[in-house]
């Protein structure tokens, strides 16, 4: 029978990826769109004597364009030189190359169907926070929550925006032109209020693919959902933190002195739109995916760009998990029964506190309801409480 259950955790992640590939493939080409992908600096054609319309028709450049570039005021102006604007060529091609990246990163987007996205987003995440104020979020129901985020942030609306997207593209977009795509920004802006508001739920109930590699890891569980049917491994923090560092320190360093985006090539949000999944992504993803039936979401705690930034804003959230230290009776069955080792630090206090996932193992688990995820402020349990259950 356990060795069944072991094959049947298997079966279940192979028929979840191989449902979400082909109604992703289905989905995608429903909404259409163009890849999302920075164009290379262009080469102009330029001579000395140019006027501006002259300029624009040799390079094929339309006349907003030319507009904004040379500050013109009417079409009268495109008459005047290149040399009356006081523009070196390098200039000038500059602006160009910054204005076509600005456009062609507009031109990617399915605007209402981001603005569906965050709609539902925001609807999703508030119904998520009551249930789990109320201690509504079970081992029976909590499966059915993931399984309903990666279908419609992930399946049905597909794999941008995301959050990790939003620091990793724009990162990505200044290292190459200098330019800040301002959509992005007011995205990034969103979902880092998301994650001030209520302990990094966008990560935790909102993420397409943070939703997939929960999933993933709860098919490992026993039916309480407090541990693993094949042994399952909680990274030490410092470790996973620090991988999570050094990559975002290389990717970054990467897109400003080649402008270059690595994480393009493994980027496992392609998952939700695998025509353009290559073969480095796709056994990238395969790993992750296998990785995830044993350790608590990988990419989340050793990738994540957005998983880094949130993690430092988590400290400020408005709703974040705590302990009534008054009725706990230092069991420690939350810290056994939490995915990683986050439940540890909040009840003991005695280091940093790793990425929270709001996911409610702690609460359910606690048999003198001790924890809760509310605006209290975090204390710090009383001298010698865990330590006088050890001795």
């Amino acid at each position: 029978m356990q060795e069944f259950s072991k094959i049947k955790i298997f079966v279940f992640t192979g028929a979840l990826i191989l449902v979400i590939v082909l109604s992703s493939l289905m989905i995608t080409a429903f909404w259409g769109g163009k890849a999302e992908k920075i164009p290379e600096k262009p080469v102009l054609i330029f001579r000395d004597d140019m006027t501006v319309a002259e300029f624009g028709a040799q390079n094929n450049l339309p006349d907003s364009l030319l507009k904004k570039i040379f500050g013109l005021q009417t079409q009268q102006n495109q008459q005047s030189k290149l040399s009356d604007h006081g523009l070196s060529h390098e200039e000038i091609s500059t602006k160009i190359d910054q204005n076509l990246a600005l456009i062609a990163e507009s031109e990617s987007k399915n605007w209402i169907k981001i603005r569906i996205k965050f709609a539902l987003w925001f609807a999703f995440l508030i119904f998520i926070l009551i249930l789990v104020i109320k201690a509504k979020i079970t081992a029976a129901n909590r499966k059915w929550f993931y399984v309903a985020a990666l279908i419609i942030f992930g399946i049905l609306l597909g794999s941008d925006p995301s959050p990790m997207g939003t620091v990793k593209d724009a990162i990505v977009l200044f290292g190459s032109k200098r330019v800040i795509f301002p959509p992005r920004m007011i995205a990034l802006g969103a979902f880092l209020l998301m994650v001030i508001f209520a302990n990094k739920f966008i990560c935790s109930w909102g993420c397409q693919l943070g939703a997939l590699q929960d999933l993933i890891f709860r098919f490992n569980r026993n039916a309480a959902d407090t541990k693993g049917i094949i042994k399952q491994y909680k990274i030490p923090f410092v470790i996973s933190n620090s991988i999570r560092i050094l990559f975002f320190v290389v990717f970054t360093a990467i897109a400003f002195l080649f402008a270059t985006d690595i994480v393009e090539l493994i980027d496992p949000f392609k998952i939700y739109n695998p025509v353009h999944i290559g073969l480095a992504g796709g056994i990238f993803i395969v790993a992750l995916i296998l990785t995830s039936v044993f350790v608590y979401r990988p990419w989340c705690h050793l990738f994540c760009p957005f998983g880094l930034v949130g993690w430092f804003l988590e400290k400020i959230s408005l709703f974040k998990i705590n302990v009534n230290y008054e009725t706990c009776i230092a069991c420690n069955k939350c810290a056994q029964a939490c995915p990683s080792t986050v439940m540890e630090a909040i009840l003991k206090r005695e280091r940093i506190i790793p990425d929270c996932f709001a996911c409610a193992n702690c609460i359910e688990t606690c048999p003198t309801d001790s924890i809760q995820l509310s605006r209290r402020r975090r204390e710090k349990p009383p001298k010698g409480k865990f330590k006088s259950k050890q001795s």
